[in-house]
């Protein structure tokens, strides 16, 4: 049976030749070895959340810049409709005063457009300019079936195309929309009237060259 000894403590065995210091640096260095490999699972477990929540982001945006898209096209589609839809229900008013504005038009004529009459239908004639409608139709301007409609028909020397001669009854329009085409009279060239001016011209110039001392004299 062996006695410890007091005052003396087991160690650890040192090989031969060196200190107990030695032990303690590779221990230390075992544990720094095994610390690099636990940060950089770490680093890369940040590294894939941060795609994640990258790829994340990138369809949230997607899908915001879509609704607002979408939201724009639906406000500019109700504002459209909107416009429309008032346009509709003024043409449609206007299209009802029209009838009340020709016998405006045709007491103006006659000159019984007087008194408290005149000053209502001065009155309803600016509302209604108000409102965008707009006269149209002249006499002598070229006929245009887009907005005329011909009610009478002639011929006429004095013309050199198919004209209005006559407004029966004035068109109206509001903005590029007409509401009523303005109904009128026409007047085409004379038949023939053109090459008889043409010859009689031509007889003309004749005569003149001839009292110039034209080619007939060479």
């Amino acid at each position: 049976m062996t006695e410890e000894t007091p005052g003396f403590e087991e160690k650890p065995d040192v090989p031969s030749g060196a200190t107990p210091e030695d032990a303690e640096p590779k221990a230390a260095a075992s544990d720094e070895g095994a610390a690099p490999a636990g940060d950089a699972n770490q680093t890369a477990g940040l590294v894939a959340q941060l795609d994640q929540v990258r790829t994340a982001l990138g369809e949230r945006t997607a899908d915001l810049q879509r609704l607002q898209a979408e939201y724009q096209n639906y406000r500019r589609r109700v504002e459209r409709d909107r416009i429309a839809v008032k346009e509709i229900a003024i043409a449609n008013l206007l299209t009802e005063l029209l009838p009340v504005l020709d016998d405006i038009g045709r007491a103006r004529e006659h000159g019984e457009l007087v008194g408290g009459f005149k000053s209502v239908g001065e009155s309803l004639e600016t509302v209604a300019a108000k409102l965008g409608l707009q006269q149209f139709g002249k006499e002598g301007e070229p006929f245009d079936p887009t907005i005329h409609e011909a009610l009478m028909h002639s011929y006429a020397p004095d013309v050199t195309e198919t004209t209005c001669v006559a407004i029966l009854q004035p068109g109206y329009r509001i903005g590029e929309r007409t509401i009523r085409p303005a109904r009128v009279a026409v007047a085409e060239p004379q038949p023939g009237a053109q090459t008889v001016k043409a010859e009689g011209s031509d007889e003309k110039a004749d005569g003149d060259d001839k009292e110039n001392g034209g080619p007939d004299e060479g």
